[in-house]
């Protein structure tokens, strides 16, 4: 079997997608990557086979900052329109590379359409790889007004564990979400917990350098706040964000990127914006969040964990030191919120691995 496997040109919409690849893999299948030149020498460094179908993806950027001051429907619609516009320009490359590798599946993760619109003209199954708690109707209606009528797909995987999704998502197939954290190191202090409570604070990719004007203003008095309240800080962040910090608070034990599966596991509390990554491994983790959403599927993420009991939503209005941290205390002192975790993380391990996925997309396959 031979799998093609398409993504848009970012991190947190690619890296769901390497345990799957990685499974099809090991299973003795035949696995290709294709996305935007920019993003090859990220899904390279995953070990995977990959193709450019499409230029750089140089809009994105614009189309989130040019959404920044609408309201949220409009911003999400705005943001779809930039992923829809990415495929256009992707698909004769697209279509280049499917007549020349000639896949038995196209696997998508679900703001991709170029691999979809492509594989449904050849009769070429597709399953689309899903994220997020959102229906995020606003995306497909801003793609099929870029692209024309969209394929559905033979089948959805989600990994959110079936409690916390949504009545539009019944139908879609469970899979079990694996962390993987690109080529990020573990740190050694990160192997055993702290003397004191640990906090990682956490704001993604994307946020810091497009939502957050001068993210320092915001970050750098929320960590002197957890400073004061007698934690360990690790702040998980792309080291050309921090690069204008100024000096933090000696209590913070680490600045730039990291593997959050391996740190999370020694951590007590996680502040983070709510991406779907980061909320996914903090409830595998069984640790209680403090969730800041910013844009799209974050607002639906951050209602999931409050739904679960395993967190608190602090709206970006709202961010305010003495709000963080008279949260933050309140989620390490009452029991419950960890305990909700925990329970939440139980149903995430009964989901199918990655690897008792590989049958399905073979028999769509055949």
């Amino acid at each position: 079997m031979r799998v093609l496997f398409s993504t848009i040109p970012l991190s947190g919409h690619f890296f769901p997608m390497v345990p799957l690849a990685w499974a099809c893999r090991l299973a003795g299948h035949e696995v290709l990557v294709t996305t935007a030149e920019n993003f090859v020498p990220t899904v390279s460094r995953s070990g995977l086979p990959v193709v450019p179908c499409g230029p750089a993806a140089d809009g994105l950027d614009e189309a989130f900052v040019l959404a920044k001051g609408h309201e949220l429907a409009e911003r999400r619609y705005a943001h779809g329109q930039g992923f829809a516009r990415v495929a256009a320009r992707a698909l004769p490359g697209m279509a280049a590379v499917m007549d020349s590798w000639r896949p038995d599946v196209v696997v998508s993760e679900r703001a991709e359409h170029a691999g979809p619109v492509t594989a449904a003209a050849r009769g070429i199954p597709v399953v689309e790889l899903h994220w997020a708690v959102a229906e995020l109707g606003e995306y497909r209606a801003s793609a099929a007004a870029e692209l024309g009528e969209l394929p559905s797909a033979s089948a959805v995987l989600n990994p959110w564990p079936p409690s916390l999704r949504l009545p539009y998502s019944d139908g879609h197939r469970s899979m079990c979400n694996v962390d993987y954290n690109g080529d990020g190191r573990v740190p050694i202090w990160a192997l055993r917990p702290a003397d004191r409570p640990r906090v990682c604070v956490t704001f993604g990719t994307v946020l810091p350098q497009l939502y957050l004007d001068d993210a320092y203003e915001l970050v750098v008095p929320v960590l002197e706040t957890l400073a004061r309240m007698n934690m360990e800080i690790v702040v998980a962040v792309d080291e050309k964000v921090a690069a204008g910090w100024p000096p933090l608070p000696k209590a913070v034990r680490h600045v730039g990127r990291l593997p959050l599966s391996e740190v999370l596991r020694t951590c007590d509390l996680v502040v983070h914006h709510g991406g779907q990554g980061t909320t996914l491994t903090a409830l595998a983790a069984s640790l209680p969040q403090l969730v800041l959403p910013t844009f799209d599927d974050q607002f639906d993420n951050a209602a999931a964990v409050v739904r679960a009991g395993a967190g608190i939503c602090l709206p970006l209005a709202d961010f305010t030191p003495a709000a963080i941290g008279d949260h933050s205390g309140e989620l390490l002192a009452v029991p419950r919120y960890t305990e909700a975790a925990t329970e939440v993380a139980g149903e995430m391990f009964g989901q199918l691995r990655p690897a008792d996925v590989v049958p399905l997309l073979a028999r769509l396959a055949s």
